[in-house]
């Protein structure tokens, strides 16, 4: 990074209970590129200052809202403000809290789904390009370095034209009515008002983003089938889509929350003319890769015949596994390494533009609105009019 200090950052949500908070936190500083100096992390003033508190942070850049945060950050002179902020609220608020930011001047990293409505997507890619900042978005299984090669290889022609992707995300944590026990990851996950949508925009978002990362390929119609099996439920918890992409190929796209036993499902497989690949994320360090006139050829990280993308992601030798935090890592640290450079007037590294951007949010948000459309149609339905 051309900087010669580290990025100063803040948090937007992620206090006491949360989840995904903690695992930004660490993905953020896992490379040293970056130190958290302020937060608003809760709506809740005292279970902010209590966060602040375990991460130790100046009590005065504890923020009660994350109105005052930008506003009080932004009036900081330039060598205490923070650099980006991270946002990890429940869905319903990203519109907000980014525009908040991104209106001062404010560099933004932030979870996904972006927004829950494509009104509010498309406002924030124009306030993107208005504000001149760097936005990006965490669709964190983008940043291993497995998935890079795959991408590497699908745009190398390895595969000849494709013809075929199956993308799935099953978990079965929600099997059941978990949400009437006060658990809190539950609670706003299934919450029309807070999530926006259910299965399809926790996980199936993150299907659709890695079937498009890897293949580049945009989905031109879906046909879906969008259920709520789990009775009290006010959201989807699970949806199988049949797609065309442009350009030709055909796809199966299917997410799931309800389907017992499962952990976290999320895989891929991408057939071509020529081969065919299959990536898994609970063995991501395995890339298979299949030919009708070969043997199947295994990818693993840390060898110097991989990819320029892949090998940029890899810390460590071949035959030391990397997984879910250093790939969260890989993003925010290509993110964090084009801000910086940004910050010293110089242009990012090629390879440090890799991570998804606002127009990917974009996408995802018309993806996730017109599954649930179909869904209700159950019809066929062209995304761009979505």
């Amino acid at each position: 990074m051309p900087l010669t200090r580290k990025l100063r950052f803040g948090m937007v949500g992620g206090g006491p209970g949360a989840f995904i908070g903690a695992v930004h936190r660490r993905a953020a500083t896992l490379d040293g590129l970056a130190t958290l100096v302020a937060g608003a992390f809760s709506s809740d003033r005292y279970k902010s200052l209590a966060q602040g508190r375990e991460l130790h942070l100046d009590p005065t850049r504890v923020y009660e809202s994350y109105d005052a945060m930008a506003e009080r950050e932004a009036a900081l002179p330039e060598r205490e403000r923070i650099d980006f902020v991270s946002i990890v609220t429940p869905n319903h608020l990203h519109f907000r809290v980014a525009r908040a930011f991104i209106e001062r001047g404010i560099h933004v990293i932030c979870d996904k789904p972006m927004t829950t409505t494509l009104e509010d997507a498309q406002t924030l890619c124009r306030l993107v390009r208005e504000h001149d900042v760097v936005f990006a978005l965490t669709h964190n299984y983008s940043g291993y370095p497995l998935v890079k090669q795959a991408r590497a290889l699908v745009r190398a022609g390895e595969l000849g034209q494709v013809r075929k992707i199956v993308a799935e995300y099953s978990q079965g944590w929600l099997s059941t009515l978990v949400e009437a026990t006060g658990q809190k990851q539950a609670d706003w996950r299934t919450d029309p008002a807070r999530a926006g949508a259910g299965a399809l925009g926790d996980i199936g978002s993150h299907a659709e983003h890695l079937a498009r990362y890897v293949t580049g390929l945009e989905i031109e119609q879906l046909c879906a089938d969008v259920s709520t099996f789990v009775e009290g439920r006010r959201i989807d918890d699970d949806a199988n889509m049949l797609v065309r992409f442009r350009g030709g190929a055909k796809g199966v796209l299917f997410c799931s929350q309800i389907s017992l036993g499962e952990e976290n499902r999320l895989s891929l497989r991408v057939y071509g003319t020529e081969a065919s690949l299959e990536w898994r994320q609970e063995e991501p360090n395995i890339l298979l890769v299949r030919r009708a006139d070969g043997p199947t050829q295994a990818y693993k990280p840390g060898h110097p015949f991989l990819s320029p993308a892949a090998r940029h992601a890899t810390r460590l030798p071949s035959g030391h596994p990397e997984a879910f935090l250093e790939a969260f890592a890989n993003v925010y640290g290509n993110a964090m390494r084009t801000i910086g450079a940004r910050l010293a007037g110089e242009a990012p590294d090629p390879l440090d533009l890799d991570f998804p951007t606002v127009e990917d949010g974009v996408a995802g948000v018309r993806f996730i609105l017109g599954a649930v459309a179909s869904g209700r149609r159950a019809d066929w339905l062209e995304l761009s009019k979505a």
